[in-house]
């Protein structure tokens, strides 16, 4: 496709700032471009419910990218993104499914803004971002079809770990992504999350709670990895350095008492390029 649709998606990727485009730096020109295609693609879809004050708008906006996925397919794409795309979804093998399953996780958004319990979490984890890793891993390149089992999984890490940190920012939109079940065990009520304060932040009862989410968080990452067969370990690299900022993360927000109501912990660009080297750097 036109080298101004990759532009449009390397400059999607910079500006987000995001801990992934780290990762793609380190990847070989074809699938570099073919992992910023997605990434840009997953930003665009996901920006549609984030930036919508209207439902009924944002719905509209994802049906037109489902039509623009049936045209990618048929070969005839519109948006830079898509036509960025089309380079990557024969050779690597995309489907139309999958990319759609990203959309359906996005529409999860419009209907929900509360999760009864963890396995309900768990489908939305796996639509937003399980299946991302899985796209991720093929483009990567693998060996062995366990390693897509561990793509899976490590999606799902990356997203527990989303959902950790941003529970002040999402409140702030009348979303909580923490089980109800579990607040309700912990004592906690979901309005006492979308209105959070410093005063429920200091409460032993909330503490416990999100050190449990961390420390699900944590085992995923561990069950990732230890699916992740030896022989696969190279070309998943990029991965690896993604799990390596991510973690790092998880471990930050931890140390700081998981003050997530009231404070949004981050690394800084410099920070999270140092973390990337050295994975890369240690794996050679």
């Amino acid at each position: 496709m036109t080298d101004s649709a990759h532009q449009y998606c390397q400059d999607r990727a910079a500006a987000s700032g995001s801990s992934f485009y780290y990762s793609f730096m380190f990847l070989p020109p074809e699938r570099r471009r073919a992992i910023t295609a997605l990434y840009a693609y997953c930003r665009e879809v996901d920006d549609v419910v984030d930036e919508c004050t209207d439902p009924g708008v944002a719905r509209t906006k994802l049906a037109w990218w489902r039509e623009e996925l049936r045209r990618l397919h048929a070969g005839n794409p519109q948006h830079p993104v898509t036509r960025a795309l089309a380079d990557a979804i024969g050779p690597y093998g995309i489907t139309e499914d999958q990319l759609a399953t990203v959309i359906d996780g996005m529409a999860m958004d419009l209907e929900y803004n509360r999760y009864p319990d963890f396995d309900t979490l768990k489908l939305y984890c796996h639509r937003v971002a399980g299946i991302v890793g899985l796209m991720s891993a093929r483009i990567f390149g693998f060996s062995d079809p366990r390693t897509l089992e561990y793509a899976e999984q490590l999606g799902l890490a990356f997203q527990l770990t989303n959902i950790i940190r941003d529970v002040g920012e999402d409140a702030r939109r009348n979303r909580v992504y923490l089980p109800l079940d579990e607040l309700a065990a912990a004592g906690i009520e979901a309005s006492q999350i979308v209105h959070g304060s410093a005063a429920l932040q200091a409460q032993d009862a909330f503490g416990k709670l999100m050190e449990r989410q961390v420390r699900r968080a944590l085992d995923t990452y561990d069950h990732a990895f230890a699916l992740l067969p030896p022989q696969d370990r190279k070309p998943q690299l990029p991965g690896i350095i993604m799990a390596a900022i991510y973690r790092t993360l998880l471990e930050e927000i931890r140390d700081d008492g998981c003050r997530v109501l009231t404070h949004r912990t981050s690394l800084t660009p410099l920070r999270k390029l140092w973390i990337a080297w050295k994975t890369w750097a240690k794996r050679q």
